[in-house]
């Protein structure tokens, strides 16, 4: 029996899905394909995703396939209970709710392992992680699953290490079609749509710290400094803090970007990345938020330790008062910022994320004993299917672009002059 907050909030949630589909021309043509060729037909996908719009149209375009699915959220504060309630009016089981407590996530997220799911569509791990530790009698049920962040494939290839992973994941945020526009332009836009709609501060003129100079890094940087900041990176790779450099950004350890920063946006996917020196450190007044998969990378539990005063500042941002006086704001309980505090990343950009997972969750059925076969856990997405989404995305828009002639494909095959 499914479990969310309001069934009556039905037709806002509906509105919300039907515009996203309409900005998303590539799962519109995979729902097609879908409906006519039931690739999931008798199967169960259990799928834990930030459950907002664009969410909604991948199960209902999953579902379009034939699947079964049960559906929960991969945050506590990115469920949007609309959205929710729609698609358990279009007839999926739901397991979600905003703002649910620990338990209740925990609860949830258990409610669609126990459903037996053939494939997994994952956003963090969550799902591979409770049904191997807490399922282990359905583990050998399962055909294999997607993951769809950093955060998530660095536990599965850690798993993978152990030898604790026992069924093949799809790594499709390595996919070239993902991260190169997901982590960097999704997440790039979505940060900073979440911080200012909830802050209503202005951006140009302030020091912007950026904690992790990876994809998404480089994204939340980029349009940052496109508002008018001064954007300071910090890094623990010496590459990437290099790369930052020659970029045209500033690089110092937080503990001493600590001393300047205004506005602070941590994106590694690590633990402890704003700890009590860096606070203490701190102008009055500074903006902490976090764009990483856990609430971890601010260590907002040390802070709320340290602080001898808090309270809401403004709606989603509460206050944490130090000894020695200064004020430190923290929004979205250093949640995922763009889905805590926003609507996350726009519907063009999901696009190409969720017909990644689309095709790799067929490409997983389609190749289940190929795959199982070759022992291999992590797998990548195939090339072809990173080209495929992106030609038919240029097609979309309406690009064309030049083809190899014969002549051309033989000169580069060939090793001689």
């Amino acid at each position: 029996m499914s479990e969310i907050r309001d069934p009556g909030l039905y037709r806002s949630g509906e509105t919300k899905i039907t515009w996203v589909k309409s900005n998303m021309p590539l799962l519109r043509g995979i729902e097609k394909e879908f409906e006519a060729e039931k690739p999931f037909k008798g199967l169960k996908i259990a799928l834990s995703v930030h459950l907002e719009a664009k969410t909604a149209y991948l199960c209902r375009v999953l579902a379009a396939g034939g699947a079964e699915m049960y559906v929960t959220g991969s945050n506590p504060l990115s469920t949007q209970d609309d959205v929710a309630a729609a698609l358990l009016f279009g007839g999926l089981n739901v397991y979600a709710w905003h703002g649910a407590t620990e338990k209740e996530y925990h609860r949830h997220t258990c409610a669609v392992i126990e459903a037996g799911p053939d494939l997994i569509i994952d956003d963090g791990g969550d799902l591979v992680s409770l049904i191997h530790n807490e399922y282990p009698q359905l583990v050998n049920k399962v055909i294999g699953g997607c993951e769809e962040t950093t955060t998530g494939i660095i536990r599965l290839r850690s798993m993978e290490k152990a030898g604790a992973l026992k069924f093949p994941m799809m790594l499709v945020n390595d996919a070239d079609c993902k991260h190169l526009f997901d982590n960097r332009y999704g997440t790039g836009q979505s940060v900073w749509d979440g911080i200012n709609r909830t802050t209503n501060l202005i951006v140009a003129g302030k020091n912007v710290v950026v904690a992790g100079y990876g994809w998404c890094g480089k994204g939340v940087a980029m349009r940052a400094k496109g508002m008018g900041a001064s954007v300071i990176v910090t890094e623990i790779d010496p590459i990437k803090a290099m790369e930052a450099v020659m970029d045209g950004f500033k690089v110092m350890p937080m503990v001493e970007a600590a001393k300047v920063g205004d506005i602070f946006v941590t994106v590694t996917g690590c633990c402890d990345v704003i700890g009590e020196q860096s606070f203490l450190n701190m102008k009055d007044g500074a903006i902490l938020c976090n764009a990483g998969h856990f609430d971890v990378e601010v260590n907002v539990a040390r802070l709320k330790e340290i602080s001898v005063q808090s309270g809401e500042a403004r709606n989603n941002i509460t206050y944490y008062k130090l000894k020695n006086g200064k004020k430190i704001n923290v929004i979205a309980e250093g949640r995922l910022v763009n889905l805590a505090a926003g609507d996350g990343h726009p519907a063009e950009i999901m696009d190409m994320s969720f017909a990644i997972q689309a095709l790799s969750a067929r490409y997983l059925v389609q190749h289940r004993d190929e795959i199982r076969s070759s022992g291999k856990k992590t797998i990548n997405v195939p090339a072809e299917i990173d080209r495929e989404v992106a030609n038919r995305k240029l097609g979309y828009w309406g690009i064309k672009i030049d083809v190899l002639t014969k002549k051309q494909s033989e000169y580069l095959d060939s090793w001689e002059v």
